[in-house]
């Protein structure tokens, strides 16, 4: 594969709902423009973007894919991002990557949740989108329905650009509403035949609807449209690019990656109207983080943004990354600006899927890789170290559901490690950590598929089989009362003996941060200073597992006010010991309580889930502490629950709101636990 400059390229993310078909959309691109020579299918394994193992056996695209294709002198670079929500931050990578969006509905269904999120997120972002209506010839495929469901939801500004010659079982081709010609289809193979009579009419309607908004771009041609005047082609195609960079245009177009009827029309739009990397007017997906502007001109110096990171056992570390400005060549000398370090080049190639076409340049604009960075992640930014600069990275959404795991065998807890830190750099809404309190790893992200499938990876690429264990809670104990109690330790045994006895008196500690106040209110020397550090020690090290069960203890004040001791026979092991009884007996008769972490929710639904939503988080233990309106009218709804309820929310709430909710939640505080509750939790222990 050659080289391409900047005005040649196209860059678009696949994006929409799962099972849309926008992996079986590569393959009919690529087999269009004979890359490939048999049309591969998800569910018989065999396609280019869906090459992994866990996609294979699942049927669903869970990581990104690059997918360059040639086409009358053009390169189009389509990232294939999964429709699975787990997966999301696939998507949002991919997207900032891309001058516009490619979204995929299925005919049949219509508009789905996934197809919903990405074209009210591209809207937000001011992305270029075009959208085609896949699977026309399923049964009960309904293009007119898809078009009406999409102007009722996202406005008039969708157009559909083709229109379609029959249906399911009877769709044969389409209707090219700006070339005003139709096409009929054998296969990918196609003919031109006259528009059928009694769609002239509404082909001319679509058409002057399309022409109306090339107006509206601009004075000067509004004014030929209302004089009857047509536009040259070159007024036109400006104008219909500035129309989808500004939003007031997404074109639609109707067709069947499995048959490949309009698939090459597609392309055709694609190549006319959609933005090049170096159009003035294109939103810049990655933006600086520094005074320094850059340019997509080969002119430039050079700099890039790594987007997506490959971990693989058997190939290494592969960067794909897009060249902002200037030109990566294999003899450049790479600066991680983002670090500060320089990297030396590995293999400089282009990636179709699995597959590395070397090349010796990556131009302004374009999409390549390079292996065996050691420093680089995804995020970071390589630049010329003569002039460096440094783009922003991209704020992902934290993990909102944790699983506890372990491994199955012992001898692969040095491995595991190694493992998840080599999974986390490849996925960054990936995360994993070892809870000290609770002695658990855990790991975590954006939903149970990603979580399953990360154990999967452990186990197929790392050889380390693990399982899910039950997640415990970091609870903690308190007292709520006063206590005056004597610790006494007395040891003899021949030779010296031990002996020290304590009087302490215990009480909650109220507005204080503090977990642990100790003083001392001795008189008259009934208990040495020397031994004092000791009593405190042994309090101290008592905190870390509280009689009522096994939890710390927080919120306690020790004041020792008296003891004894004995000349010879008192040392500080002998108070410290002391001191530790008088803490188990003095909690007790303080009236000790359990708490339980209290976290604060935010949840974001469509108004029509409020009602579910609300009752589900009341038989949480919630409390409901506000709700306002977003600008796109949904519900937020914010609440504190405890965090043992809180546990699967993630799952439940996709399933409340057929995935249309979403949420994030962080720690407030430590609340007391009710006393039903509490004897559950003792009895687990």
């Amino acid at each position: 594969m050659k080289s391409y400059p900047t005005n040649k390229i196209r860059n678009l993310s696949l994006v929409g709902h799962s099972g849309s078909g926008k992996t079986q959309l590569t393959e009919a691109c690529l087999y269009l423009t004979n890359v490939i020579n048999r049309v591969g299918k998800v569910e018989d394994k065999n396609t280019v973007s869906d090459y992994s193992k866990q996609e294979m056996k699942r049927g669903i695209s869970i990581s990104s894919s690059v997918i360059p294709i040639e086409h009358n002198d053009i390169k189009i670079n389509f990232i294939d991002t999964p429709g699975y929500f787990d997966f999301e931050r696939e998507v949002y990578q991919s997207l900032r990557a891309s001058e516009a969006a490619l979204i995929v509905i299925d005919a049949v269904n219509g508009i789905e949740v996934g197809t919903e999120k990405v074209l009210r997120y591209t809207q937000s972002i001011d992305l270029p989108r075009i959208i085609f209506v896949n699977k026309m010839e399923k049964e009960n495929a309904n293009f007119n329905k898809c078009v009406s469901d999409l102007h009722v939801k996202f406005g008039n500004n969708i157009i559909p650009f083709t229109l379609t010659l029959g249906e399911g079982e009877d769709f044969k081709g389409v209707i090219d509403v700006i070339d005003k010609k139709a096409f009929e289809y054998n296969g990918f193979e196609f003919k031109e035949v006259p528009i059928p009579e009694d769609r002239v009419d509404e082909v001319n309607v679509v058409f002057d609807e399309i022409c109306e908004v090339v107006a509206q771009t601009d004075d000067e041609l509004m004014e030929k449209y209302f004089n009857g005047e047509e536009f040259t082609h070159e007024e036109f195609k400006k104008a219909l690019v500035s129309a989808l960079l500004e939003g007031t245009c997404v074109p639609l177009i109707a067709g069947s990656a499995l048959t490949g009827v309009g698939v090459d029309v597609l392309l055709e739009i694609i190549e006319k109207y959609m933005p090049t990397p170096d159009d003035e007017r294109a939103k810049y997906g990655f933006r600086h983080a520094d005074d320094k502007q850059r340019k997509f001109s080969v002119d430039e110096p050079m700099s890039a943004v790594v987007f997506k990171t490959i971990v693989d056992p058997f190939v290494g570390k592969i960067s794909i990354f897009k060249v902002i400005s200037g030109k990566i060549t294999k003899d450049t000398l790479l600066y991680n600006s983002s670090k500060e370090v320089e990297e030396k080049i590995g293999d400089l190639f282009f990636l179709r899927g699995k597959e590395q076409i070397k090349t010796d340049e990556v131009h302004a604009g374009d999409i390549g890789a390079i292996s065996k960075l050691v420093e680089t992640e995804t995020g970071d930014t390589i630049s010329d170290k003569n002039d460096p600069t440094v783009y922003k990275r991209l704020k992902l959404k934290p993990a909102t559901l944790f699983f506890a795991i372990q491994p199955k065998s012992k001898s692969d807890d040095d491995k595991i490690s190694t493992a998840l830190t080599k999974l986390q750099t490849e996925d960054l809404s990936f995360v994993s950590e070892r809870n000290n309190e609770t002695k658990q790893l855990l790991i975590g992200g954006r939903g149970n598929v990603q979580l399953q499938v990360m154990m999967d990876r452990l186990k197929d690429e790392y050889q380390v089989e693990t399982e899910v264990v039950p997640l415990r809670i970091a609870y903690r104990e308190t007292i709520k009362a006063k206590s005056d109690v004597e610790g006494k330790h007395k040891k003899q045994s021949g030779g010296a003996g031990q002996f020290a006895d304590v009087f302490i008196r215990f009480e909650p500690l109220t507005d204080s941060e503090e977990t642990f106040v100790f003083e001392e209110e001795v008189f008259g020397g009934a208990v040495p200073k020397n031994f004092f550090p000791a009593v405190e020690k042994g309090l101290e090290e008592s905190l870390e597992k509280g009689p009522l069960a096994g939890y710390p203890v927080v919120g306690v004040k020790a004041i020792l006010y008296d003891g004894k001791y004995h000349p010879v026979d008192s040392n500080e092991m002998a108070f410290k010991i002391a001191a530790q009884i008088a803490f188990k007996k003095g909690i007790e008769e303080a009236k000790p309580i359990l708490l339980e972490p209290i976290m604060k929710v935010t949840i974001k639904i469509p108004e029509e889930y409020m009602g579910d939503v609300m009752g589900d988080m009341n038989k949480r233990r919630g409390k409901i502490l506000g709700m306002e309106s977003d600008e796109d009218g949904n519900q937020i709804v914010i609440a504190e629950a405890p965090h043992k309820e809180l546990f699967e929310y993630s799952i439940d709430l996709r399933s409340m709101t057929q995935a249309r909710g979403e949420f994030e939640m962080e720690f407030v505080r430590y609340e007391e636990v009710p006393s039903n509750v509490t004897e559950e939790i003792i009895k687990e222990q």
